[in-house]
């Protein structure tokens, strides 16, 4: 018989104290979408090194130490088993992004024709003078982009909004050229870069860098001196969670600033003016579900209002000061009747067909396009709510200047309202609803059920608000050319260039045409060539004989097998004639044909 004292007590299993669980490795899709941002930033960056070990070899160093930061964050992106260090290697790929765009700024910085007119309305503006409607010739030529338009001229003048020459008024200093400009834009480049890596969801951040910094594209802009740049930036705080606007019917700090950021971004250039209007109409839309029809018109007024003043505010001195040359200056891009140009429906007319007697048509069909695209978006804001930042820029494409810096330029704004306004925040959004479906067309639809009816109707009046803009698109691109063109005879100096050029021209159209020529090798438009002989105006079906001379005395042929066409622009109406000339202007020298 045991004691107490002699028994044995047998322990039982010890109790270990929880471990915390490991943390949660990151998602493979951010790992992958870090790794893209990575490797978009070797995108044209070995031109840039290039041009920096022969010239600036400090700047080449510091690519070279981007170039390790590239590999080092392709290895740790792949590696890294935490997300908090994950998201310390997408800020390291921002670093590098924007030591890439400031080193490349170093190399290239003197901008384009846009940086040159920027800089010089800042210096007029420094000087107290006039910034608009006042011819700058000067600027041009040697390598520097001209505007061409219909009436045979060019647009020397600055024609955008002047909140980038205010910018870059402080950075007169800096030197000649167009580097203030370029300085402005690449500097808001990054902000606005910035701007949306902060405001953007963690995982999504490096989304920002690749779009913004990466395939070379936005930040080439920002060297070219683009006022469009700054708009961009401005229009990042704007359209970040952009459905949150006006939450509960009040606005707040946030609702006021992208209010402000609206007005400001307008008051740089003039993109955001198509984007504005379906901002609004959204916003209308989401509160409307939310609040109802009279909270929703007060919340999109006090915003519209704040955005107006912002707006104003930049460009009281100018409508003070100068408000006619205000006026047309803004409006300029709209009114100046610049040549065509662009990747759009025009090309039909450009390089498929001889031209066409109803170019107006083209700036019809974008205009009805962006009209229909804003009444679609009204009627299917549940739908078409997440594309409110890029149906604006589907109207350029029938557009006479339908050049792509008008679509890739705003594509950070895809990617913000992508992430942070999705479908869901639409789906209480208020949209008109059509009148009482009726029953089954007898004879016509028998067997229709009502979801089918409303599908039907929803494809009915989307083709109905379309139909326009493509009838518009369709008559321009369909017009003949009115001026029949045969080339006479030609003066070479040598075999490869060209002095004079003699013409007959026939105009088989119902109205009398001013004609203006020029020689083109390829996309784009060249200077204009001179009348020497010949009628300022052709009567109707009438035939004349024209001697043209090229702009710099002689033009040089491109190399064997090339493609030249004789182009003539008119103003009033607006036509292209064109037609292929390079058998008739190739051979060795001679004067046949041609009076000196």
């Amino acid at each position: 018989m045991y004691s107490a004292e002699t028994t044995l007590v047998v322990p039982g299993p010890r109790t270990q104290s929880a471990e915390p669980a490991p943390p949660a490795p990151p998602a493979q899709w951010h790992r992958v979408l870090t790794l893209l941002a990575d490797i978009g930033l070797l995108i044209g960056t070995r031109a840039v090194w290039t041009s920096a070990a022969g010239h600036r070899p400090a700047v080449a160093a510091v690519i070279s130490l981007c170039y390790a930061s590239i590999l080092v964050c392709g290895v740790l992106a792949l590696v890294v088993r935490r997300a908090r260090s994950l998201a310390r290697v997408d800020r390291c790929v921002l670093v590098t992004g924007v030591t890439l765009t400031l080193c490349a700024w170093i190399m290239l910085h003197n901008g384009s024709d846009e940086a040159l007119l920027t800089t010089q309305a800042a210096r007029e503006l420094a000087a107290g003078h006039p910034v608009y409607g006042q011819p700058w010739p000067w600027l041009f030529g040697h390598g520097v982009a001209l505007t061409p338009t219909v009436t045979g001229g060019y647009d020397l003048t600055y024609g955008y909004p002047p909140l980038a020459p205010l910018l870059a008024v402080p950075l007169l200093w800096l030197c000649h050229g167009g580097t203030p400009a370029t300085a402005v834009s690449t500097g808001t480049l990054i902000a606005g870069t910035v701007a949306l890596w902060r405001m953007l969801p963690m995982p999504w951040r490096s989304a920002a860098t690749l779009v913004c910094l990466g395939f070379g594209m936005l930040p080439s802009y920002g060297r070219l001196g683009y006022p469009a740049i700054v708009a961009l930036a401005l229009l990042v705080p704007v359209v970040v969670r952009w459905t949150r606007t006006g939450v509960g019917g009040r606005l707040g700090a946030a609702g006021l600033a992208r209010a402000a950021c609206l007005g400001l971004a307008c008051a740089a250039q003039q993109l955001p003016w198509f984007l504005a209007p379906f901002l609004l109409a959204g916003i209308y839309a989401v509160r409307r579900g939310e609040l109802g029809g009279r909270a929703a018109a007060l919340v999109v007024a006090r915003f519209a209002g704040v955005a107006a003043v912002g707006w104003l505010l930049v460009n009281a001195y100018f409508v003070v000061s100068e408000p006619g040359r205000w006026l047309t200056g803004i409006a300029l891009p709209l009114t100046q009747g610049a040549v065509l140009h662009g990747q759009g429906v025009v090309g039909v007319s450009l390089y498929l067909t001889d031209g066409s007697d109803r170019i107006d048509w083209y700036s019809r069909a974008s205009l009805l396009l962006l009209a229909g695209l804003l009444a679609l978006f009204v009627l299917f804001v549940r739908r078409l709510g997440p594309a409110a930042t890029v149906l604006p820029w589907c109207a350029f494409y029938l557009a006479t200047r339908s050049q792509d810096g008008y679509y890739l330029l705003m594509t950070p704004l895809w990617l913000a309202s992508a992430v942070t306004a999705p479908a869901s925040a639409f789906a209480g959004a208020w949209q008109p609803r059509p009148g009482p479906l009726p029953g089954p067309l007898p004879g016509l639809l028998p067997g229709l059920l009502p979801g089918s009816r409303r599908s039907t109707a929803r494809i009915a009046v989307t083709v109905l608000l379309l139909a326009p803009a493509l009838v518009a698109a369709a008559v321009a691109a369909t017009g003949t050319p009115p001026l029949r063109m045969r080339v006479t005879a030609v003066r070479h100096p040598s075999a490869a260039t060209v002095s004079r050029l003699a013409l007959k021209v026939t105009n088989t159209g119902d109205a009398a045409l001013s004609p203006h020529f020029t020689l083109t090798t390829g996309q784009g438009m060249d200077p204009y060539w001179r009348v020497v002989r010949g009628p300022r105006t052709l009567p109707a079906h009438g035939t004349a004989r024209y001697e043209l001379r090229p702009p710099a005395g002689r033009f040089t042929l491109p190399r064997t097998g090339g493609r030249i066409r004789l182009r003539a622009f008119t103003a009033s109406p607006q036509t292209l004639s064109s037609t292929d000339v390079q058998a008739a202007v190739r051979g060795g020298p001679t004067d046949v044909g041609v009076r000196p």
